[in-house]
């Protein structure tokens, strides 16, 4: 698959069917994603796979943690979001609501989802070593980015979880990480449900001239 047919043809899975991801195929996919640029070379991620009743045993726990906690899935902001970005918001939620099973709230099925990983068979967590700053997140980034493109071109989905990071401590448990590690995002793997309603759902991109500014000579 064209890399640019891969960025087009992408979109976030929040269905999946049971049928598990072979090991060589994770392999394969993080290998591809390794390959992704970082600053001075540190490449600074670290990459942690779940799959089967693993995956299944962490999700039981971050969704009895999210229950007790009353912990929701959030834009991370630090005050009221501007009207541009709950609009996006707004879209998204607009796309998936009438495919949603019956008398479930928007905000229960993205909370319960996510922690669930949306039922996909794997699950891929990234951490980052305390040692560096805020600024290897974008490496982080850069190779989620080139995970979620493999994997598409490979026949399989994704959905980034974002909401796993408020049970850090859960996690680093669960996982027996070494201290000083950081969980930075969650990547839900496996294959699509062709027939689910839900993967057909699609929310509109913000138009360039509202993200791009140019200063030209």
């Amino acid at each position: 698959m064209d890399v640019l047919e891969a960025i087009k043809g992408r979109r976030s899975t929040r269905k999946f069917l049971e049928r598990p991801v072979g090991h060589a195929q994770i392999e394969e996919l993080l290998s591809l994603a390794a390959q992704a640029p970082s600053a001075i070379n540190l490449q600074p991620w670290e990459y942690n796979v779940l799959t089967g009743e693993e995956r299944r045993r962490l999700s039981r726990i971050l969704t009895k943690r999210m229950r007790e906690r009353n912990i929701s899935c959030s834009p991370g902001a630090t005050r009221r979001l501007p009207e541009n970005y709950i609009e996006r918001q707004r879209g998204l939620m607009n796309g998936l609501l009438p495919h949603l099973p019956e008398s479930t709230p928007f905000d229960q099925f993205i909370n319960e989802g996510s922690c669930d990983f949306y039922g996909a068979p794997a699950a891929v967590i990234l951490t980052l070593d305390d040692v560096f700053s805020s600024a290897r997140l974008a490496d982080v980034g850069i190779t989620v980015g080139y995970m979620v493109l493999a994997a598409h071109a490979m026949g399989l989905a994704t959905c980034p979880i974002g909401i796993i990071t408020a049970f850090e401590d859960e996690i680093r448990e669960f996982l027996n990480l070494k201290d000083g590690k950081k969980v930075v995002v969650g990547i839900a793997l496996g294959y699509a449900d062709p027939e689910a309603p839900l993967n057909s759902a699609r929310s509109e991109r913000a138009d360039l001239k509202e993200l791009v500014r140019w200063r030209e000579g």
